[in-house]
């Protein structure tokens, strides 16, 4: 068990080197660079002087050759530090500080609503195959899956913020303050990412769970007087939810994306925001230690949801142990 373990953090390592190495390389290909956004901001129009270019990109270490700028760069996230954005002359960690916060808040509060909804809906569903329910389930399911993010996003901005305002329809959060000290600015990023993220583990909860209650172990426990709700809870739900961990996980990870698009859609002062707004300056320090983050969440979230299915099926660990997986 050690070595599988291990086995899946190296991986897990090769995949951050990856994802840093594919990040830097399309950085390279995008047109212009810091340099120019600073003069340009600059109140610089037309063509831009070569030799304050040329004196601006060395005081920024732009006149390095690429494979020097991502070796350093790499060496300065070995040893934790994200460097300093070029536009701000800020620490990327004071940068993203704040950011990383807001997305959090929004990223968990959607997590510890997921969970409990997939499994209730899915096990509903499952228990009554083929029933009203079922079908109103599944399809409902399938309809919000088949819906892009920012459609949904804007449908329930048009109908709840704008048509009934009850709710903001873009969700500013004031720089120092916590997004939970303004809890109803949560509300409809968190109902466009459930919309979302939710439906595909629903879907397999329910197929697991249908094919355990029509089993022959769950028919012969019912015909001995075991009551269907003791055998949903103690038998049936656990072994769907172990089915679902992975299709969870990459639900979860997906989160990053999904958040991206919130985050555009409402305005919310998150990573993802902070994100685009670095790609578009050219400003590579802060565009790294974002997406490198991103991965270390998506990786992490993975590893956990693997370690955490190993930990509720028997079948799972007497696989790897065997070798088998």
């Amino acid at each position: 068990m050690t070595g599988y373990v291990l086995g899946r953090v190296a991986g897990a390592v090769g995949v951050l080197l990856v994802v840093a190495t594919v990040v830097f390389g399309l950085f390279e290909l995008l047109p212009g660079d810091a340099a120019e956004t600073i003069l340009a901001q600059g109140g610089r129009s037309g063509a831009l002087p070569p030799e304050q270019l040329a004196v601006l990109r060395a005081d920024l270490g732009l006149d390095r050759s690429a494979p020097e700028r991502f070796l350093g760069w790499i060496g300065g996230l070995l040893h934790g530090d994200l460097g300093t954005s070029m536009l701000s002359g800020r620490p990327v960690a004071e940068v993203l500080g704040g950011r990383i916060g807001n997305s959090l808040v929004l990223g968990v509060v959607t997590v510890v609503l997921l969970f409990p909804l997939a499994t209730v809906f899915g096990v509903l569903a499952g228990a009554r195959a083929g029933s009203r329910t079922d079908r109103g389930v599944s399809t409902a399911a399938l309809v919000s899956e088949a819906v892009p993010a920012f459609v949904v996003g804007v449908v329930l901005i048009a109908v709840i913020a704008l048509g009934w305002r009850v709710l903001p329809a873009v969700s500013l959060v004031p720089t120092g303050t916590s997004p939970l000290a303004r809890p109803q600015v949560l509300v409809l990023p968190v109902l466009t990412l459930l919309a979302g993220l939710a439906p595909h583990p629903v879907r397999v909860i329910r197929a697991r769970t249908a094919e355990l209650v029509a089993g022959e172990a769950f028919r012969t426990l019912t015909v001995h007087g075991v009551s269907r709700r003791r055998l949903l809870s103690r038998y049936v739900a656990p072994v769907a939810i172990a089915a679902a961990l992975p299709p969870l996980a990459g639900s979860v990870a997906g989160l990053v994306g999904g958040v991206a698009v919130v985050e555009t859609v409402f305005g919310y002062p998150g990573l993802a925001q902070e994100l685009v707004r670095a790609i578009a300056l050219r400003d590579f320090p802060v565009v790294a230690a974002a997406a490198v983050l991103m991965a270390v969440f998506g990786v992490t979230v993975h590893l956990l949801a693997d370690l955490g299915a190993l930990a509720m099926s028997p079948v799972a660990r007497r696989a790897v142990l065997s070798g088998r997986r």
